[in-house]
This record gives C-alpha cells, sequence and structure tokens, in this order.
C-alpha cells in the first residue's frame, strides 16, 4: 500500500481572473513542491501580481482554486493566511511608524501573544539586518531597509510558505545580492514563490521556474530545464516575445506535464501489482 501523496505547498489549478472582458490571466495551473524555491517570471503586466493575490487570498478567483498547503483558499482563507508570509510588490508600510512598532503592530493584529511576539520581534530584526534602524521611522529609510522591513513582517509569524511579489525591484546592486542571499537562506527551511522579471534572479535563488505571458503559462520546469542549449535570456526571448510562440510553447509545456504525470501514474501502479 503506498502512502497518500502530500499535497504541493502551492497549488494553482486553472486559474482565470476577468475584469470585464479582460482576461488577465486564462486557465493558469502549476505548482511549488515542499521545501523549493520557484521563481515566478514573465514581462511587466503579464499577470504575475494577479496570480500572487490570488494565491495569497487578497483577489478572487474567477474560475479555478488556489490551495496553498492543500486547503482551498477561497474557502479556508484564515487557515491558509496562517501559514504564508506574503510580501507584496511596495508592501503596505506605515511611513511614521518605526520598524518596531510596525512589526509589534503586525503582530498583535495576527494574535501572537505578547511573549511569542516579543520573541519574534527579535528574531526578525536579526534575520533581516535591521538592528541599526529599528527606533528609525520607516519615511526616513532607503528602499533596501524599507524591503528589509517587509520581509520582516513577512516572516513575523513563522510561516511555512514565503510568497514575494518583485522583492527587488528597484534595489542596487549591494542591496539585491543581500536579498538574494537571504531568500537563498530562507529556502532551506521553507517554500519561496518570488515573482521577477529579472533572469539573474532564477540563476541566483530558483529550484524551479514558472513562466506567465499574456496571462497564459509558457514554461513550467527546472532552470536548466528552461535554458536547454540558448541559455536563460535566449528561452525566455523566445518564450515571451511573441504572443503566438508563447501559446505554443505552452501547448508544449502542458503536454510534457500531462506525460509526465500520465508515467508517474503508471509507475505508481505498477509498484502497487507488485505489492
Amino acid at each position: 500500500m503506498t502512502d497518500a501523496k502530500v499535497p504541493a505547498a502551492i497549488e494553482a489549478v486553472r486559474i482565470s481572473k476577468f475584469f470585464g472582458n479582460f482576461a488577465a490571466i486564462r486557465d493558469v495551473s502549476f505548482e511549488v513542491p515542499r521545501g523549493q524555491v520557484a521563481a515566478f517570471l514573465g514581462p511587466n503586466g503579464a499577470g504575475k501580481s494577479t496570480t500572487l493575490r490570488i494565491l495569497t487570498g487578497f483577489l478572487k478567483a474567477t474560475e479555478g482554486t488556489a490551495r496553498i498547503a492543500g486547503l482551498d483558499i477561497a474557502t479556508h482563507r484564515i487557515d491558509a493566511a496562517a501559514k504564508i508570509g506574503y510580501l507584496p510588490e511596495n508592501g503596505p508600510l506605515y511611513p511614521q511608524m518605526t520598524p518596531i512598532e510596525l512589526l509589534r503592530f503586525f503582530g498583535e493584529a495576527r494574535g501572537l501573544s505578547e511573549t511569542r511576539l516579543a520573541a519574534r520581534v527579535s528574531a526578525v530584526i536579526d534575520q533581516c539586518n535591521l538592528g541599526e534602524v529599528r527606533e528609525k521611522a520607516i519615511h526616513k529609510l532607503s528602499k533596501g531597509y524599507r524591503q528589509r522591513v517587509g520581509m520582516a513582517q513577512a516572516l513575523l509569524h513563522e510561516p511555512d510558505i514565503l510568497i514575494m511579489d518583485e522583492p527587488t525591484a528597484g534595489l542596487d546592486p549591494n542591496q539585491i545580492r543581500e536579498v538574494r542571499t537571504l531568500i537563498r537562506d530562507l529556502g532551506e527551511s521553507k517554500t519561496v514563490l518570488v515573482s521577477t522579471h529579472i533572469l539573474q534572479e532564477v540563476e541566483a535563488v530558483a529550484d524551479h521556474v514558472v513562466i506567465i505571458n499574456e496571462g497564459l503559462v509558457v514554461f513550467d520546469g527546472t532552470p536548466r530545464e528552461m535554458a536547454g542549449g540558448t541559455g536563460l535570456e535566449e528561452a525566455f526571448y523566445r518564450l515571451t516575445a511573441n504572443g503566438r510562440q508563447g501559446r505554443d510553447a505552452a501547448q508544449k509545456s502542458e503536454d510534457a506535464r500531462k506525460s509526465a504525470a500520465v508515467g508517474d501514474e503508471n509507475e505508481e501502479s505498477d509498484q502497487g501489482g507488485g505489492q
């Protein structure tokens, strides 16, 4: 008898979102297994942020299902949210607060006990290297430090899953290096989904890559599979520069995924029959 399949940490199952007649995303499907760092790539306007907002419960899908650790985000919003740390692009930081005040505010809103909150604030201040600015008003901080504050609030309740939307956007090279190092470190103990349009992020942090273009998934695989014999830059251009090419690539990627799934099912059947 085989063990029941452990659900993926993050699942998008044929998700679509329509604004009137406009389809922001259509039939988006992918999984991020537990313990992986996945890069969610795409040009500006491809549908990355819309997808992440649906996965985190901030936006309702028109069609399809989003699951976090096996929980349907539409029907188990609170339970799923407890497992997620979310860093949106240009995240909600209160500029007059200090990092300490902001973290305490978010911790109290999440219902952390006084003892646990004090311990967690101290831990994320250290983890995100905010010690020097912990008592400084957020509006006086550089963008790099503000991004660290955003990461600290996402980590505050010790989530198993982190979802980050463009975490290195607008940062200087040194700040980008620091954020990538933090993501790699977090990936050792958590599942991480990072939205970006920067190919260097893939090489620096990702185990898995999902590419979206014009609201459609056009690639789902490893960085090596994406690069093939041409390299990441050429592969990204091929998948996203032309809508029709992207759709053709999406179909090939979906066919390959279905073929792999059938192969896994057959293998499980053979193993079951031999027991």
